[in-house]
């Protein structure tokens, strides 16, 4: 990642940091990949540990923001090209 982008991520909340946690930010030393469109826009899911296949594969997220509320999920994927961003293709049940 280039110097502006780092700074870009460092700003950002992270997928499932609390809301009352005081630094809900990226920590030094995870890797992140920032969520485009859908209802999770912006936020960072970190990666870390996450072997290469399952990065392929994308992420079901939980999220109450999908179009089916509670118990809802989403769905992204990495975008061509470009890993450290996972693009929002729907949600699901």
């Amino acid at each position: 990642m280039g110097g502006d982008r780092d700074e870009e991520l460092l700003r950002g909340r992270v997928y499932g940091q609390d809301h009352d946690d005081p630094h809900p930010g990226p920590r030094p030393g995870r890797t992140y990949a920032e969520l485009v469109g859908g209802p999770l826009d912006g936020l960072l899911l970190d990666v870390t540990d996450w072997t290469a296949e399952e990065r392929r594969a994308g992420a079901v997220l939980e999220t109450e923001l999908s179009r089916y509320g509670f118990g809802g999920k989403t769905v992204y994927v990495p975008r061509g090209g470009d890993p450290a961003r996972f693009d929002w293709t729907g949600d699901t049940r």
